[in-house]
């Protein structure tokens, strides 16, 4: 058996959550296998090992296959409310073990470990949503032009669906689409990122209880872990009509590629350039809150992160040097000691990128006001520590319409809410966005269809942070996709448009004669 991480209270929380020290990359169901290679899952905490993962191999792949498959045969014959309850019942496992999973998310991604319970508390959300959806998978029913004829739609399982996920939420992402997907219908192949593959493994341990206490067939929930071939796996399968990929907007566009070549679907959640506009008639403390939530929170590592702050001119000096106070007071270290605001980057090439885009933004022009420095020394041991960035620049420096994945970000100044726009739009980016103000005019001004081109536009809070209850996703370069609340739930099932004739004679529709 391998060693698994030394800290006591990341033993007990795997222990807990039922994740051995060395574990299979592969799960259908109730069963694990793999002979695949080992790779091996380090904390950006203190750089331990916390475990060793076998990978999937193509074998592997084919054997989850044919388990999906078979189980897609079942699952979809099951009543949606009953598909309903079994997406309850893990949604209930969560809350018993939520500390557990939220530990092992902040030690093995390093998000804070507030963060972490915060993004299962995301996963028991859209299991009690997807709950409720379940009774509510609605159609209509239309009038039709001919008598004695009735036309309504209706809503299929789509099939299986791929779902591709990154590091920065090794858990909710995969929840946000797989228990929607499940009350539809659908049974999932999920490929976590190879960063954070206990988490990934932890929940599917979870979901085999539920598995196994309500006697359902292998393959309605599916792992498999490796690296970018195992995702074109995916991508290139036509038994796989939907894939889901969150990521970079490289990684989405070679999954779109591929899969529209084959005329699958794709539902993609990639970059983000996310900006707040802060106006002059704005309540500077909450821009202020919000604005360092969103810079700093998770390290800079969330697609929602704030990259650009653009301020009003006429305030501008004043938020500046109450900002720079703010960061000089920021705690940096151990994620999982609750009096530290900010953790490790994900890893030493995260750190490489952070300091390659001060480079940068320093040969175009830009000034640095605060952070930058990659920390050392006792407690910075795993060399993924930064001071988070404050920098001066230009909207369109090069290094600013590009998403760095790290605590940097972009203070730049504007005279007229109609050049704030504009700049804000002018990315390649259309995630999320925010304006603080409490004028009406200027908030609706940035709400309409002149203003903020993102699939998420907040008024008086930050970008950082959706709840499940809205449709998730975003424009452009971000993909376009929509996942979590509202009517997302349509993009995992196929619509039918059905008319009965209950007559006794054949009208044809637009009045065609057509008599034999």
């Amino acid at each position: 058996m391998q060693a698994v991480a030394t800290d006591f209270g990341i033993q007990v929380a795997l222990k807990e959550l039922g994740v051995k020290s060395l574990n299979e990359g592969t799960s259908t169901g109730s069963n694990n296998f793999s002979n695949g290679d080992i790779i091996e899952s380090y904390s950006p905490v203190d750089g331990q090992l916390i475990g060793k993962v076998k990978t999937t191999t193509q074998d592997d792949y084919m054997k989850v296959m044919e388990a999906a498959t078979n189980a897609f045969n079942y699952w979809r014959t099951m009543p949606a409310p009953q598909r309903g309850e079994i997406v309850r019942q893990f949604g209930e496992k969560l809350r018993e073990k939520k500390e557990a999973l939220g530990k092992l998310v902040s030690y093995e991604m390093g998000k804070s470990y507030q963060e972490g319970l915060g993004e299962v508390q995301e996963m028991i959300d859209i299991c009690d949503f997807a709950v409720g959806l379940s009774r509510q998978l609605y159609g209509l029913t239309m009038h039709s032009e001919r008598p004695d004829h009735r036309m309504y739609e209706q809503w299929h399982p789509i099939g299986l669906v791929g779902i591709i996920s990154a590091f920065n939420f090794p858990v909710a992402v995969w929840a946000w689409n797989s228990m929607i997907a499940a009350v539809c219908g659908d049974v999932s192949i999920w490929k976590p990122s190879e960063k954070a593959p206990l988490s990934a493994i932890a929940c599917h341990q979870i979901m085999k209880e539920v598995i196994v206490e309500n006697d359902l067939p292998e393959g309605v929930f599916n792992l498999i872990i490796g690296d970018y071939k195992i995702g074109e796996n995916i991508a290139k399968d036509r038994r796989i009509p939907l894939v889901s990929a969150t990521g970079s907007t490289r990684m989405g566009r070679r999954v779109g590629q591929i899969v529209g070549a084959r005329l699958g679907r794709s539902l993609l959640e990639l970059g983000g350039n996310n900006a707040i506009i802060i106006t002059e008639n704005a309540n500077m403390e909450n821009a202020l809150r919000a604005a360092v939530f969103g810079c700093v929170g998770t390290a800079g590592q969330r697609c929602t992160s704030t990259r650009r702050l653009l301020v009003q001119d006429s305030i501008i000096d004043t938020f500046k040097e109450k900002l720079v106070q703010i960061y000089s007071q920021l705690k940096i270290g151990d994620p999982l000691d609750e009096n530290n605001h900010v953790g490790p980057l994900i890893d030493t090439a995260a750190v490489e990128a952070f300091q390659n885009a001060i480079s940068e933004l320093e040969d175009e022009g830009g000034t640095i006001l605060y952070g930058g420095e990659v920390l050392s020394g006792k407690g910075f041991e795993s060399g993924c520590y930064v001071t988070p960035v404050i920098a001066e620049a230009q909207n369109h420096y090069d290094i600013v319409q590009e998403e760095t994945f790290a605590p940097i970000v972009y203070l730049i100044p504007f005279s007229t809410l109609d050049e704030a726009i504009l700049m804000q739009n002018d990315v390649k980016q259309g995630l999320s966005s925010a304006i603080f103000t409490d004028s009406m005019q200027e908030a609706e001004l940035f709400l309409s269809s002149r203003g903020s081109d993102c699939g998420i536009a907040n008024v008086n809070i930050g970008t950082s942070g959706a709840e499940i209850g809205g449709a998730f996703g975003g424009e452009k370069e971000t993909g376009g996709g929509r996942e979590s609340g509202s009517d997302a739930w349509k993009a995992y099932m196929r619509r039918q448009t059905n008319t009965i004739n209950y007559g006794k004679d054949l009208p044809l529709a637009q009045g065609i004669k057509f008599d034999v």
